[in-house]
């Protein structure tokens, strides 16, 4: 009997740390953005969107805010348009720009939202006009190698 109390405990612990293990990664991958909150959408269009896509975060001040939640690309401009999905407690000036930035020279590439002055905020549903879009190391690395050179 004492066997059977000992393998329902076990059990209980595989269960509770799978729980757990589920909420940390809904958490850790944007996910559990928008349990118990709105969210809204703004959408933003680049030159080039280089290491990022769906599920790269969205940051402002560091601080993730938000994930990008769809990337298309729009065949008359040939732009990498996108969708940023926000939690409703950040309110964006309309005057904000939109950055793709590094986390160092090996990290990866996340959304980076430069907030403006504006007394006016986006609604969803919005189109941030000021991107830049990603700058290539690559691109770098042979401007640095031949002199930096445009002749």
């Amino acid at each position: 009997m004492s066997e059977n109390k000992i393998e329902a405990f076990v059990g209980a612990v595989v269960i509770v740390a799978a729980i757990s293990f589920g909420v940390f990664a809904a958490q850790s991958t944007g996910l559990g953005i928008g349990v118990g909150q709105s969210n809204y959408v703004l959408t933003a269009s680049f030159r080039s969107l280089e290491g990022v896509g769906t599920g790269t975060d969205v940051r402002l001040a560091g601080v993730k805010i938000g994930t990008v939640t769809a990337v298309t690309l729009n065949p008359e401009t040939y732009r990498a348009e996108t969708d940023l999905t926000l939690g409703s407690g950040v309110e964006i000036p309309d005057d904000s720009a939109v950055v793709i930035s590094s986390e160092g020279l090996l990290g990866g590439n996340f959304v980076e939202i430069m907030p403006g002055g504006s007394p006016f905020y986006f609604a969803s549903g919005d189109q941030i006009e000021d991107t830049q879009s990603a700058v290539s190391l690559t691109t770098l690395l042979l401007k640095f190698v031949s002199g930096g050179n445009s002749e």
